[in-house]
């Protein structure tokens, strides 16, 4: 089995993302109550951004998980910490699919490669919302620094964030897999 990363296409891509963030599961995503229409809007307007990115992670060509990056220095998520140049800001959404049943650690591993072999990129940035225990337990547990908690207000979020930081030779450390195809 292999773990590949594509990038999403905002047109074929909305009805599987729709069902990913409308989980109740994805609740700290903030997009529960979107309909597929304004998850495209979303997703075109990431494709549209130089500083913004979506990809679909995939096992075996079934996606299993959205990843998405973001420039600290362009957006306004970088205003909250102490940013340094080559920071990449991630956010990881994992889909509640019996595919990925015991791939889990293979999915972020391949997922944090492909981020550290972004050009320019020296520290993956993730702020998952302080009230995720699962998300802050997997930061804990994957050794990431743990930065400010903030109470984050942007254009398009509000949320305590905790932020995390996992600098590149310890991002590739966690991957220990092949780099993955794109």
């Amino acid at each position: 089995m292999t773990v590949t990363i594509r990038p999403v296409d905002p047109d074929a891509d909305i009805p599987l993302l729709h069902g990913w963030v409308t989980e109740p599961r994805a609740a700290f995503w903030g997009m529960g109550d979107l309909a597929e229409e304004d998850v495209a809007e979303i997703y075109t307007y990431i494709d549209e951004q130089a500083h913004l990115a979506a990809y679909v992670l995939e096992l075996d060509n079934h996606p299993v998980g959205l990843l998405q990056t973001y420039d600290p220095a362009v957006d306004e998520i970088g205003e909250w910490y102490d940013r340094r140049p080559g920071d990449v800001g991630i956010h990881l959404l994992l889909a509640g699919d019996r595919a990925r049943a015991g791939r889990t650690a293979e999915v972020i591993a391949a997922g944090f490669d492909f981020v550290a072999h972004l050009p320019g990129c020296q520290r993956l940035v993730l702020e998952p919302d302080a009230r995720n225990a699962p998300s802050i337990a997997l930061m804990e547990r994957l050794g990431a620094e743990r930065g400010p908690l903030v109470d984050l207000k942007t254009s398009i979020s509000e949320k305590p964030a905790q932020f995390f930081f996992i600098d590149r030779a310890r991002a590739l450390e966690l991957a220990g897999v092949p780099r993955p195809q794109q």
